[in-house]
């Protein structure tokens, strides 16, 4: 049996280490250090003396400054380093870190049961998406949805669900404002979702500034498939005619069934929350393998959170296949800027009390940790929010970092399921698409073992590898994509509202 583990020094230049467990004052760690001071899990320890304005080093890279000196054996915790300048976006390297195809993991499998669609990607999932154009509609969806599960649905045992759309926009809204549109393409993308199978059902109220010639082109305006609440004499009227509309989709929804496919017809989402010291090291490059997995095999993946990858940029750019894609990276990374610093704040307010709980110090911590979870392949696209992919492979969508914003804003790219990697726990879920948790440390799943789905915590225990945890996470997302399991999230129904991203003034 081998010693149990007490840090991790991911560099060798590296000048801290993460506890692996909760450590007493007077431990001897494996790099001979004394530690000067109990260490929470998670978090760092000085590996030699740092003096003020040092550099304090993980991952090879400069978290951030001292403000005093720090003796070794000291827990380094947020208030103790000054965050360094965002790296530039200008002229940044592309092209210089560049994975072939062939070097990347082989997947154990290259096929999966999804529903074909005659545009796009194939669906997870086979259901009824009915979206709103405002939020004023949202109430009278809820209560015609609820009874559409219980007096429609168990006539169409083929159909998997159905979905209310109701989001925050729509009304009260600069229409017109030239970042309007990215709400609005979330919406449009969104009514066209793979798991809804061509089916369109759009419900208005009537007066809203988002009509439906803003979400549908002129041929989908039809009877047949948008329905205005302001037409009907009564909550029965309503109601009933919100029925009628739904029930002829289902009959149509009802005919689909799943085929072999290809993975160049899966889309798969990569996202992180409550991260913590260990996302880095065991979750989220666990991911990062069944991502490369994913690529090898045909399939696309979208990585996100802009603010999340900021500081690891020019890491990026090495993986940008080409000068375009690096220079749509930068730019997407150049709005971010000016849109937070009209907001009168800069990166570092992303982190959470949660985050600094769980031992990262900083903006800059964080997303080295954050940008595992894309693997090591290619990047062959930058989106812009809620745009659909036109390449396979390795993409960044650019969304905000918000879990309940870069859900959304994933799906309306199309993506048919999501990886959530966390390591303080969350409920998180999308009723779009499923959602697998991975958490990054055995305490979180022992702690919540009927919510999290797969432990990456053995990586920093020494007892499973990154490629065998990769592997796990691999298989789960085909076996989820495909109908044969179901996450904790869908068992328990566990759905987040669908918050879109929206720039735009409220007026």
């Amino acid at each position: 049996m081998s010693m149990k583990r007490l840090t991790i020094q991911i560099k060798d230049n590296d000048n801290v280490a993460v506890a692996v467990h909760d450590l007493e004052a007077g431990t001897v760690i494996e790099s001979g250090i004394t530690t000067r001071e109990p260490i929470p899990q998670a978090h760092k320890i000085a590996l030699r003396d740092i003096p003020q304005g040092g550099e304090i080093i993980r991952y090879g890279v400069v978290l951030g400054f001292a403000k005093e000196d720090i003796p070794a054996g000291s827990w380094i915790n947020e208030h103790m380093l000054h965050l360094p300048e965002s790296p530039s976006v200008d002229d940044m390297p592309f092209g210089t870190n560049l994975v072939r195809p062939e070097e990347l993991p082989d997947p154990p499998r290259t096929t999966w049961l999804g529903y074909r669609n005659a545009q796009g990607p194939a669906g997870t999932r086979n259901l009824l998406g009915i979206v709103t154009t405002v939020q004023c509609a949202a109430g009278v969806l809820k209560v015609a949805v609820e009874r559409i599960k219980k007096e429609l649905l168990p006539k169409y045992p083929h159909v998997d669900g159905v979905v209310a759309v109701t989001h925050p926009y729509g009304c009260g809204v600069a229409i017109n404002a030239p970042l309007a549109h990215i709400p609005i393409r979330a919406v449009t993308n969104v009514i066209r979702h793979p798991n809804f199978g061509g089916e369109i059902m759009v419900v208005g109220l009537g007066c809203e500034k988002l009509t439906y010639d803003r979400v549908l082109p002129p041929e989908d305006i039809t009877p047949e498939n948008v329905l205005t609440l302001q037409d009907y004499p009564g909550h029965d009227a309503m109601m009933q005619a919100i029925l009628d509309m739904a029930e002829k989709k289902l009959q149509r929804l009802n005919e689909r069934r799943r085929e072999e496919l290809p993975l160049s017809e899966l889309v798969i989402g990569m996202q992180c929350g409550g991260s913590d010291a260990f996302s880095g090291i065991t979750a989220n490059p666990s991911a990062g393998y069944a991502a490369d997995m994913l690529v090898k095999g045909g399939g696309t993946v979208l990585f996100s959170e802009v603010t999340e990858v900021r500081d690891g940029v020019h890491m990026l750019a090495a993986r940008c296949a080409d000068k375009e894609t690096r220079d749509r990276l930068a730019e997407e990374m150049k709005w971010y800027d000016e849109y937070l610093d009209a907001g009168g704040v800069d990166r570092d307010a992303n982190p959470t009390p949660g985050n600094k709980k769980g031992g990262l110090a900083n903006i800059v911590e964080k997303a080295m940790g954050s940008i595992a979870k894309s693997g090591t392949s290619q990047i062959v696209e930058v989106l812009s929010p809620a745009q659909k992919p036109t390449r396979h492979g390795l993409i960044f969508a650019a969304t905000p970092a918000s879990d309940i914003v870069c859900g959304p804003s994933q799906v309306a790219s199309g993506i048919g399921l999501q990886v959530f990697m966390t390591g303080r726990g969350t409920p998180y879920g999308l009723d779009i698409a499923p959602v697998i948790k991975v958490c990054s440390r055995n305490e979180m799943k022992d702690h919540w073992f009927d919510l999290i789905d797969i432990s990456a915590g053995g990586v920093a225990t020494g007892d499973a590898t990154i490629p065998e945890v990769g592997t796990e996470i691999f298989n789960m997302i085909l076996d989820v994509a495909s109908g044969i399991k179901e996450p904790y999230s869908d068992q328990y129904g566990f759905h987040n509202d669908m918050c879109i991203f929206n720039p735009a003034p409220i007026t």
